[in-house]
Order: structure tokens, then sequence, then C-alpha cells
């Protein structure tokens, strides 16, 4: 499943992120309690704001519990056995923060 090429916000509620993976407003929850690598941001009202690095760890967990039929602690010592997960997470953070800088020098010049 490969849903973080279409993705142009810079935050999404747990009601977007649950219908992009088809799955409960609560598993999503749950698997932020489960996976340390998940830490969305809260606003002040408490909402939970995914951002896209925080959407790639849900398609990676998706993709390994729900495709790939990993227990929940199976999936766990998979991602953290991943080396080069640390490497691509640092890639991706690099590439939201300058897609960050473009939109808003997109608006700037609106």
């Amino acid at each position: 499943m490969k849903i973080t090429k279409e993705l142009t916000k810079l935050y999404y509620s747990i009601g977007e992120v649950s219908e992009m993976f088809g799955v409960t407003n609560s598993l999503v929850r749950y698997w932020e309690t489960e996976f340390h690598q998940l830490k969305p941001k809260k606003n002040r009202r408490g909402d939970r704001q995914f951002t896209i690095k925080d959407i790639h760890v849900i398609e990676r967990i998706y993709t390994l519990v729900k495709e790939r039929g990993f227990t929940l602690d199976g999936a766990k010592k998979e991602m953290k056995s991943k080396n080069d997960l640390n490497y691509k997470d640092h890639k991706q953070e690099v590439i939201e923060k300058l897609e960050l800088i473009k939109l808003k020098l997109k608006r700037l010049t609106d």
C-alpha cells in the first residue's frame, strides 16, 4: 500500500488517517501506544495532528501487521531491526521540512 505519495497537507486528523488505511480511529490510537516511533502532535484541544512522517510509520505498521501478517511484537522487532530505518526517517524528515519551506514560499508569492 503506497498512500504517502498522495499527501499534500502538513497535518492530517486521526479520521483522515484511519480512512486512508481503512482502519478504525481506535486502532490508530492503539498503534500509537504500542509503537514508540509513532508520536503525532496534539493541538490545544488534544486532537492528534499526524505529519507525513507519522503516516509513513503507520504505513509501515499497516504493511507488517495487516498485509504481511506480523504480530504486534513481531512488527515491533522488525521495525527495530531495520538499521536503515533511522536513515530513512531522517531523510524523510529533511524532505518534509523542505516541503514545508516550499509551501510557505508558495504562500508568500500568492
